[in-house]
């Protein structure tokens, strides 16, 4: 069986690329999960993958993070590039007494200053010494997301980040991926089943299905005959920008913040 490569040397500047995979083939058994996959991430720019289940967004994840040498193809990364990761699910046990800050401090990143304006910018400095195991769904999706970017990362990858919290709360956190990609200049690779949600925000996106389907820019793709395959007409509705006008505002989870009448 021919082995993948990892190519480490000089780096190709045009564009900035910070990642590039061509041609990753993995199986399992008998079960080929991606076939001729190729895909670029660029510093500064959101590249959204979606899919169905099964698809092999995961897989493909896995091989580009280095945790899994793909049976065939190659993955090249800048020299010295650092990779920040948000898993999709993470388990807390429940009894520890932990605050959030030390959890984060397991990182291994201690300095109090660096880990209070992460926090900051994810506004959620007020969960600094809130024990971890009590902390809501949505705060605790944006305490990972500071998880991941302790490291000071060239390029983040998030697996589904708006897992667990409601459609307004989506949005914002949503918006802070946006922000935090214009901010840090990093490039991102998000896997995201809100279709009607991630197009306000992605450069690209990445249809998967073992092999890339189509891929391209969001109003591209939501009209191209292998997304309507898959998703059919109503996913190339719900993949619209999402829009959220409303005259009152929402927490981390969503829930309507009541504001005070200044009439009163």
């Amino acid at each position: 069986m021919q082995q993948s490569t990892e190519i480490t040397a000089e780096a190709n500047d045009e564009h900035e690329a910070l990642i590039r995979a061509k041609g990753i083939a993995v199986s399992f058994d008998t079960h080929q999960v991606l076939h001729n996959v190729d895909i670029e991430i660029q510093r500064g720019r959101i590249v959204t993958l979606i899919g169905p289940n099964g698809a092999g967004k995961t897989t493909l994840v896995r091989v580009i993070l280095g945790m899994l040498q793909p049976d065939h193809g190659e993955v090249w990364k800048q020299p010295g590039l650092t990779i920040g990761y948000m898993p999709q699910r993470l388990h807390i046990e429940p009894t520890m007494p932990m605050s959030v800050v030390r959890f984060l401090q397991l990182t291994g990143i201690r300095q109090s200053d660096v880990i209070k304006s992460q926090l900051e910018m994810l506004q959620i400095s007020h969960l600094a010494d809130q024990q971890i195991r009590k902390v809501s769904g949505g705060e605790l999706q944006r305490v990972l997301l500071v998880r991941a970017l302790l490291r000071q990362p060239s390029l983040l990858i998030l697996d589904e980040p708006a897992q667990g919290v409601d459609v307004s709360g989506q949005a914002e956190l949503y918006s802070l991926i946006d922000t935090i990609a214009e901010q840090h200049h990093c490039g991102i690779l998000m896997i995201s089943h809100d279709l009607h949600l991630v197009m306000s925000t992605t450069d690209e996106v990445v249809c998967l299905n073992h092999h890339i389907c189509c891929h391209g820019k969001p109003e591209q793709v939501s009209h191209d005959p292998a997304f309507l395959s898959l998703f059919g007409a109503r996913g190339a509705d719900n993949i619209a920008v999402y829009t959220h006008n409303h005259n009152h505002s929402h927490d981390i989870d969503g829930r309507v913040i009541e504001e005070e009448d200044d009439h009163a």
